[in-house]
């Protein structure tokens, strides 16, 4: 194969493992995140 078609492949693969790793990110159930958890002392109390 010519270093053209193998960069392509490769970067065809990167991407692909790009998209399934953000889809299981973004459909996980988080109740907490770093930002939600460094605004916590800044909340009024109740």
């Amino acid at each position: 194969m010519s270093v053209i078609g193998i960069t392509l492949f490769i970067s065809l693969i990167l991407g692909v493992i790009f998209i399934i790793c953000f889809a299981v990110e973004a459909t996980k159930k988080r109740t907490s995140s770093l930002e939600h958890d460094s605004l916590l002392p800044l909340e009024d109390d109740e």
